[in-house]
């Protein structure tokens, strides 16, 4: 009787831990913090992956009137050679619509769930998200209360539709013509409280917010969209990032810009996206950022041409691929230099375990099948 009474106990003792388990909730303040339970779960999840799953975590093509058609997404998402997906240019209707689609699909085959990003800056997401609620550009707004309430608005409309991903704030000064009426540089002392504070308040709501464009945007001319520009010896707008390091901002994004006449920092004529000397010696080690470094859109001519440019970036030590010119040959390239180089294995894995971090603090809970 008594043996039959210990594993009476020791059945229930399993039992309340495998369900304390699946009770266990995360937050994204969780991402920086240290969490053994959510360790656990990464690890779990990243030993369950093929080498081409884990590969896939790390590219994120887009989807709407500027991304890729729907049936192109559809293979990608059946041969699992993505992990996450941006919304471009639709409607808030059709983009609930894409979310709950692909959420079923990844749950049917099972994949991790997605990342869902958009550009929903105050400044383009009435825009980019059609149907959104109107806020103010970011050019326009006079106090930190007000992005606060900007970024309330967008937080909740995204939270709607299941984007757990934005690429904002523009931490960008305002000179520049392309980025500047899109940051809150036209109050230069703001700069930094007021990202900030639209950081905070995105995160709150358990979306990602993403400090761009790293190394700085703002004093440079020219478009990146269409060629690559420069930054011609000091880096000036560095100083916005640190604050908003400390203060927990999940991802930072990469722009196409190449720095000159900075040593050590020169990208030698390169993109600083695909620079080690950008992305790895300073944003991950002198900055000290552990989040998720995201390019900017890799169809962009600052980089476009270059060639084995996705390879590349991984190289110099980004997370996420945004936009690839052809996914589904971005993830053969990296997935057979995955298997070819012990040291770029590394760098996947250690993107790859960051990305599965991100992805269940912002689904607040563990994916199925989590022992």
């Amino acid at each position: 009787m008594k043996k039959y009474s210990i594993l009476i106990l020791l059945y229930f003792s399993l039992t309340t831990i495998v369900s304390n388990a699946q009770d266990q909730k995360y937050i994204l303040a969780d991402f920086n913090s240290y969490n053994q339970s959510l360790n656990n779960a990464v690890e779990h999840h990243f030993s369950q992956l093929n080498d081409g799953e884990k590969v896939a975590q790390l590219i994120m093509p887009a989807i709407g009137a500027y991304g890729q058609k729907e049936v192109t997404i559809d293979r990608l998402v059946e041969e699992k050679k993505i992990g996450g997906l941006l919304l471009l240019n639709g409607t808030k209707e059709q983009f609930k619509n894409w979310v709950i689609k692909y959420n079923s699909t990844n749950k049917e085959n099972g994949n991790l769930p997605f990342l869902f990003s958009a550009d929903a800056e105050a400044s383009l997401v009435n825009r980019k998200i059609r149907n959104s609620t109107p806020v103010k550009k970011a050019n326009k707004l006079q106090t930190k209360k007000e992005v606060v309430t900007v970024a309330r608005t967008i937080s909740q409309d995204l939270k709607e539709i299941g984007i757990n991903y934005n690429f904002a704030p523009v931490v960008d000064m305002s000179p520049n013509k392309t980025v500047g009426w899109r940051s809150f540089g036209h109050v230069p002392d703001s700069v930094i409280p007021w990202s900030d504070a639209f950081i905070q308040e995105t995160q709150r709501h358990n979306i990602i917010a993403t400090a761009k464009h790293f190394p700085g945007h703002g004093f440079v001319e020219g478009d990146t969209h269409k060629k690559l520009v420069y930054i011609n010896g000091e880096m000036k707008e560095i100083k916005n990032y640190p604050p908003l390091i400390k203060n927990n901002v999940t991802s930072v994004m990469i722009a196409h810009i190449a720095v000159a006449n900075n040593s050590p920092f020169n990208t030698k004529g390169l993109p600083s996206s695909i620079s080690k000397e950008i992305v790895t010696d300073l944003l991950r080690d002198s900055l000290n950022f552990q989040g998720l470094i995201v390019t900017d859109a890799m169809n962009m001519l600052g980089v476009s041409t270059i060639k084995n440019a996705n390879v590349r970036a991984i190289e110099a030590g980004v997370d996420i691929l945004l936009m690839p010119l052809d996914a589904a040959k971005a993830h053969q390239e990296i997935l057979s230099k995955y298997k070819s180089d012990e040291n770029f294995k590394q760098k996947v894995d250690e993107s790859c375990k960051r990305i599965i971090r991100a992805k269940l603090c912002t689904a607040g809970k563990l994916f199925p099948n989590t022992p």
